[in-house]
């Protein structure tokens, strides 16, 4: 599918004559928003030290914010603290895992002491794993499920107690998942935490919406980064592009682009919303389906 080409009186100067459903974006470092738009904020990201959640945070630091970067792992905080310096801003970093209620509740006091009170939350840790259900133990399944809504949860309520107290208000952004709506083969796991996330969204949005603070959540589609369990990119078809209606991948800094513009002033009035940002692709079923295969052929060994 090709895009027309410019007129020559300069009309559609923005559209291409290129061979792809979806063009490209704007490149790295293009402002979305107004460049103070989060100064003299602070932004808590979990699991922001590598992949989508460094990317989230480091549009945020463009955008003026102060960083705080959440994981278990201090190689991955190294990484976000010196990504988001590289962007501009300033990091700190803060050790926890989001499974447990009190080491969250000191991380927070942690940042608070170095940045001041955190008015953003991004809640992007997340665990998982390709299997099939029956090969699934009780402690995969709970690995993933704590992380991602246990983990979710706790972090929002600390968030939400400290801006109730000090009558302030904030926003939280909850990395969901687009098969929380439809499950999907290998995920039963992170499918049912992610549809656990996306419902308490939407609960906490409707709670909270008096004191100001909003909720929503962000579904990425294939972005290309690190953190991709390797099982899911060694398959052949992970890579193709003509699986997506776009005609292309994500780009790690769109995503940031979605977050930020959730969390701003601009969306003052948009909350309990999910935004789904994967090029079309979770709705291309059809007349004509990819053929299937099951499960236990898809990931070999498994």
């Amino acid at each position: 599918m090709k895009h027309a080409a410019p007129s020559s009186s300069g009309e559609n100067q923005n559209i291409r004559d290129v061979d792809m459903a979806l063009r490209s974006p704007p490149s790295v470092g293009t402002a979305m928003l107004p460049a103070d738009t989060f100064k003299g904020q602070v932004v808590l990201v979990t699991g922001g030290g590598t992949g989508l959640g460094c990317a989230i945070a480091v549009e945020f630091a463009r955008l003026g914010a102060e960083l705080a970067i959440l994981s278990r792992n201090q190689e991955h905080i190294e990484q976000g603290i010196e990504a988001v310096h590289h962007a501009g801003g300033r990091a700190v970093g803060v050790s926890a895992d989001v499974r447990e209620p009190d080491r969250i509740t000191a991380a927070f006091d942690e940042v608070e002491k170095s940045l001041g009170p955190i008015s953003v939350l991004i809640n992007n840790a997340a665990g998982n794993f390709p299997v099939p259900a029956e090969k699934l133990s009780p402690n995969g399944w709970r690995a993933v499920t704590q992380i991602v809504l246990d983990g979710t949860f706790f972090c929002s309520r600390e968030f939400a107690l400290r801006r109730l107290a000090q009558k302030a208000g904030g926003s939280i952004l909850n990395i969901a998942a687009t098969y929380a709506w439809t499950g999907g083969p290998g995920t039963s796991h992170s499918a049912a935490a992610k549809a656990g996330v996306v419902n308490l969204t939407q609960s906490l949005a409707v709670e909270w919406a008096p004191d100001d603070i909003r909720v929503n959540g962000l579904a990425p589609g294939r972005f290309v980064h690190g953190d991709t369990p390797e099982a899911m990119t060694a398959r052949e078809s992970y890579h193709p592009d003509t699986t997506i209606p776009a005609g292309r991948t994500g780009q790690l800094h769109e995503l940031g682009w979605a977050a930020t513009y959730l969390c701003s002033p601009f969306a003052a009035y948009l909350t309990g919303h999910t935004l789904v940002l994967d090029g079309a692709n979770w709705l291309r079923r059809g007349l004509h389906m990819p053929e299937f295969t099951p499960i236990r052929e898809q990931f070999v060994g498994s």
